[in-house]
C-alpha cells in the first residue's frame, strides 16, 4: 500500500538526499502519483499539480497532514526543485511554455520516474530503482561529492586511509597523526580519533580495555590518543585552534578516567603554528609537551622532571 514509510523508502532508493526524503518529500511523491493509503503502488498515475491547489490540498484531504499556507515556498525551495533535479518531477510538464509565474505553474512526476515508482513492491523494483539511478544519477551523490572533495584525508601508521570533516581542527589532527607520530611516536597505534562532525572516528575498544580505560566516558579523552606498545606509553593529544590545550584542569579530567590505566601517559598540545601557541601560552600545564604542524621536527618542552615521556603523576 502507499504509505509515507514507503514513499520515503522509494525516495531513498531513487538517489534523493535525507532532506528530499523526509515526510514532506514522501508527501509530495505520494499527491503526484494520486495514490491514497489504501491504493497499491502500481496504480501511480501521471497527474499535474500545483504546490499549494494541488498538492498541499491532496496531502490535507487524503493523508490528514495540514500544513501551514506558509509552508509553500517550503514545498517548493526544498522538495519540488530538488525533485526536478533528481529527474523525479517535470515542471510545467502539460503546458512547457508557461510563463516562469503563471498561476497555471504546476508539476507532474517524469515518464521515468513513474515507470520506477510502478515496480515498488514487486520483484522488478530494485532493478527498476537502479537503472533509474544509472540513468540519472543520484542527487544525494551530487550534493555530496563537493564535501567529499573537501574532506581531509588521512593516512593512519596501519596504511589505512580515513575521511575527516573539512576545518582547521581536523587539519591538525591530520599533521598529528601523519607528522607527529612518526617522528615522536614511531610504531604507535591508533587508539582513539576524533572528529568534529563525527566525535568519535577511531575507537579501538579492546586496547582501551585492555588498558583499564573505560571508554563509556570517551567523550572525556583527547582529540587523538596513541599507544606505543613495546615502551607502553600512551600519547594524549588535543588538536588546538581555538580551544583546548592541555591544562592543569585537563589534565586532571584525562588522570581521573585514566586512574586504572597501566600505561604511562604523554600529554601533547599540538598547533598549527606559533600564532595559535602564544594565544593558549598560559594555560598550558607543566610537565607536557608542545608540537608545532608547521615545524614538525620540533617539541616544545613545558618543564618538569625529564625531557619526553610519561607524565609524573606524583
Amino acid at each position: 500500500m502507499a504509505t509515507v514509510d514507503d514513499a520515503q523508502t522509494i525516495l531513498r532508493a531513487l538517489g534523493l538526499p535525507p532532506a528530499q526524503s523526509n515526510e514532506m518529500a514522501a508527501l509530495t511523491l505520494l499527491a503526484l502519483c494520486g495514490l491514497t493509503p489504501n491504493s497499491p503502488w502500481s496504480e501511480a498515475t501521471r497527474t499535474r499539480r500545483s504546490v499549494t491547489k494541488g498538492i498541499m490540498d491532496y496531502v490535507r484531504e487524503t493523508y490528514g497532514k495540514d500544513y501551514a499556507p506558509n509552508t509553500r515556498e517550503t514545498f517548493r525551495r526544498q522538495v519540488l526543485h530538488q525533485f526536478d533535479q533528481a529527474r523525479i518531477v517535470d515542471y510545467n510538464a502539460f503546458e512547457p511554455d508557461l510563463p516562469t509565474n503563471s498561476p497555471r505553474a504546476h508539476y507532474a512526476i517524469t515518464e521515468t520516474a513513474l515507470a520506477a515508482v510502478k515496480t515498488y513492491g514487486t520483484k522488478k523494483w530494485e532493478a527498476a530503482a537502479k537503472a533509474y539511478v544509472d540513468e540519472h544519477g543520484a542527487l544525494l551523490a551530487r550534493y555530496s561529492s563537493p564535501r567529499e572533495h573537501n574532506k581531509v584525508p588521512v593516512t593512519l601508521p596501519d596504511g589505512q586511509t580515513l575521511a575527516l570533516s573539512p576545518g582547521k581542527h581536523n587539519e591538525v589532527q591530520k599533521a598529528i597523526i601523519e607528522e607527529f607520530a612518526p617522528r615522536f611516536a614511531p610504531g604507535s597505534e591508533v587508539l582513539y580519533l576524533g572528529d568534529t562532525a563525527k566525535k568519535a572516528l577511531i575507537v579501538d575498544a579492546k586496547a582501551f580495555a585492555e588498558l583499564g580505560i573505560p571508554i563509556t566516558e570517551h567523550d572525556k579523552l583527547p582529540d587523538v590518543v596513541l599507544f606505543e606498545r613495546k615502551k607502553r606509553w600512551l600519547y594524549l593529544i588535543e588538536a588546538v585552534t581555538s580551544h583546548g590545550p592541555v591544562s592543569p584542569k585537563r589534565i586532571i579530567e584525562i588522570e581521573a578516567l585514566m586512574k586504572k590505566c597501566t600505561a604511562g601517559p604523554v600529554y601533547v598540545s599540538a598547533f598549527p603554528d606559533m600564532a595559535e601557541f602564544k594565544k593558549h601560552a598560559k594555560d598550558i600545564a607543566w610537565e607536557t609537551e608542545v608540537w608545532l604542524a608547521d615545524v614538525p621536527d620540533h617539541l616544545i618542552h613545558f618543564n618538569g622532571d625529564r625531557f619526553f615521556g610519561p607524565r609524573s603523576t606524583r
